[in-house]
């Protein structure tokens, strides 16, 4: 199917492995030049080295986005190149550990940053100029925790809340051509995540949550989501504005 994506730009935040990194790899076979941003330089020069290099336009940025100035000074740096941004794909996520439903305000806090408010401060950015130019993704990845609620509460919350967002602003931008999306994955199992990690250290609690919980009886693969993000990245998506879309193997 021809996507459209050939020579787009794609930021992708938290690139370095996963989803993120299935992400890269995807849209760029789709031809799409990619600027990948993560903290690990390593992995980055790893993960452009294999697309093609700088040769193909493809880019890497070794940044933390947590700290208060992180997505400043990605910004700042995309001017500094010039690059104009046709897609921005959000896959920073992850409970940061914080398990406790009555946790202190300050670990909440840290949730919803790396969850929803890093997103919320590149769009504000990224998002008008899209706007002027009559094209552009956002694409979020969520999860199917928002709408399950098991697990971490903060994580839960984080989730639903940028839900909730993506919801609404791809409403508020429908009609400047602009396509704004969340993706809900159920369980993705990749090298050293927490399901790869259940897996090897307690093989039987893994069996019994697929077989209990996951209509389709296994872990998702990276490269699974991936192909929905560049579909929903796609010329073909959009009328999927605001769609909030689960891809989670029949989870309940």
């Amino acid at each position: 199917m021809e996507l459209g994506l050939e020579g787009k730009t794609a930021l992708i935040v938290g690139a370095s492995r996963g989803i993120g990194r299935a992400a890269a790899i995807t849209l760029a076979q789709y031809g799409a030049q990619i600027t990948a941003v993560a903290r690990s330089k390593d992995a980055l020069t790893s993960l452009i080295t294999g697309l093609g290099g700088e040769a193909k336009g493809h880019l890497g940025i070794a940044k933390d986005l947590m700290p208060a100035e992180g997505p400043a000074e990605i910004l700042r740096q995309l001017q500094e190149m010039g690059r104009d941004i046709d897609i921005v794909i959000h896959c920073l996520g992850g409970t940061l550990g914080v398990k406790e439903p009555f946790c202190d305000p300050e670990a909440w806090r840290r949730v919803f940053r790396l969850n929803l408010d890093i997103a919320v401060e590149l769009n504000r950015y990224l998002i008008p100029l899209m706007q002027k130019r009559k094209w552009g993704r956002a694409l979020h990845v969520s999860s199917i925790a928002a709408t399950l609620t098991r697990g971490s509460l903060a994580y839960c919350a984080a989730k639903a809340a940028l839900n909730a967002y993506a919801r609404n602003l791809g409403c508020t931008v429908a009609s400047d051509g602009v396509v704004i999306s969340a993706l809900m994955p159920g369980a993705v199992r990749f090298d050293d995540n927490p399901w790869d990690k259940l897996s090897k250290e307690k093989p039987e609690q893994a069996a019994a949550y697929l077989e209990e919980r996951m209509a389709i009886k296994r872990f998702a693969k990276p490269e699974e989501i991936s192909d929905f993000i560049a579909f929903m990245c796609s010329e073909k998506a959009e009328f999927a504005t605001g769609a909030v879309v689960p891809i989670d193997g029949g989870s309940w």
